[in-house]
């Protein structure tokens, strides 16, 4: 998929079959959507495609009949970035930087956090759903409009409030 008017992506992962308020908050205003996974229902996207388009992939709980059409893994072009999606980052089984990708988008570990290896920028949201372990509850937004990219992870369980 190719979309080059796109400057803000919101990052999701692990909803779990939970869309909650504060994150649908938080996704106002992206022009994309990525879901990396474990989506749950197919309500959460039909809800986030109200926000912006969205491309999603199936995580290891996404077993439901509905969830049979969600690819494992996706490939996004968006203005100048080229993105590869995908569960669990565990199962990546190619070189991105080799493939031609500048930023991996995963889930599954609940933990967000972004790292840069290679020339590639690996992204985890963290988890948007219900709350597993003591980890906070998260999504994060990413804006593509200038070099570096930024990354800001929210804490859907603080205020959200945009710079």
């Amino acid at each position: 998929m190719e979309m080059r008017d796109v400057q803000l992506v919101g990052l999701i992962s692990d909803t779990h079959g939970l869309l909650r308020d504060e994150a649908i908050q938080a996704l106002r205003g992206v022009d994309l959507i990525l879901h990396a996974g474990d989506v749950g229902k197919p309500e959460i996207l039909e809800t986030l495609k109200t926000l912006a388009p969205v491309v999603a992939v199936r995580g290891n709980i996404d077993t439901a009949p509905w969830a049979k059409g969600l690819p494992a893994t996706a490939v996004v072009e968006a203005r100048l970035a080229s993105f590869y999606i995908l569960h669990n980052v565990q199962d990546l089984d190619l070189n991105p930087k080799v493939a031609g990708f500048h930023c991996v988008v995963s889930g599954h570990s609940h933990q967000s956090g972004s790292i840069e290896r290679d020339g590639v920028l690996y992204i985890n949201p963290g988890s948007a759903g219900p709350r597993r372990f003591k980890l906070p509850i998260s999504l994060a937004r990413l804006d593509l409009g200038n070099t570096p990219w930024k990354v800001k992870f929210i804490d859907l369980e603080k205020p959200y409030a945009e710079d």
